[in-house]
């Protein structure tokens, strides 16, 4: 911004020379994200009124301000969509979310379905605690903070990295999953599709059973 200021100024003949800002190196994207099996025991750790909304940011991808606005008229559990208006979401484009079954069958129970669809009552708090007994953080007490104890492990923002990874790895073209999780740039989606040593291993594995069909074929 201040760059841009200059450069304005400079524009304006406000001042003679912009002088040079050097940019700090940009922070090396997180790691962090989560399989399935281990997701499945974590909502089990979590209260029921926060299993839909996490759910959600899991297999969608969507950012928790985007969930916690939507309405039950945006909602069709028949075919298994949410539809996210534009002044929704931070991109201001609207988007279709498709549902997986599990989310669909959570949504169903819910009753009445009137209001605001997801409840996010306590979900920092309550996550910390479900990620600590699931031994994907930790919880350390502080000296002069006896209710404020030190968090270290998985965050609500590594569900959107799983979103993105998961939907890569099950074949989804990259800009029908940019769609769904609502990134605009790929640089940015880059960042978020994590690849881990089992994603590679895979990789090889499904190359070399291809390479032996064909030279049986042959």
């Amino acid at each position: 911004m201040l760059r841009r200021m200059l450069t304005l100024a400079k524009r304006e003949k406000k001042i003679h020379d912009v002088p040079f800002i050097e940019f700090q190196k940009e922070p090396s994207a997180r790691k962090g994200f989560l399989e399935l099996d281990k997701f499945n025991e974590l909502v089990g750790l979590l209260p029921t009124h926060l299993r839909p909304l996490v759910t959600l940011l899991y297999f969608c991808g969507t950012r928790i301000g985007e969930a916690l606005q939507v309405e039950w008229s945006q909602v069709n559990l028949d075919a298994r969509t949410i539809r996210l208006e534009e002044e929704q979401t931070k991109g201001d484009e609207a988007r279709t979310l498709p549902l997986p079954s599990v989310l669909v069958s959570m949504l169903t129970a819910v009753e009445p379905k009137s209001g605001r669809v997801f409840d996010g009552t306590n979900l920092r708090k309550e996550w910390v605690t479900a990620c600590a007994a699931a031994g994907l953080g930790t919880l350390t007490e502080v000296e002069g903070r006896p209710y404020d104890p030190l968090y270290v492990g998985l965050t609500l923002h590594d569900l959107r990295r799983s979103a993105v990874r998961n939907l890569v790895n099950a074949g989804v073209p990259e800009r029908i999953a940019m769609k769904i999780t609502g990134h605009k740039t790929r640089s940015v989606f880059d960042r978020y599709h994590i690849v881990s040593t089992e994603d590679v291993t895979d990789a090889m594995q499904m190359s070399r059973r291809q390479l032996s069909a064909r030279v049986t074929m042959n």
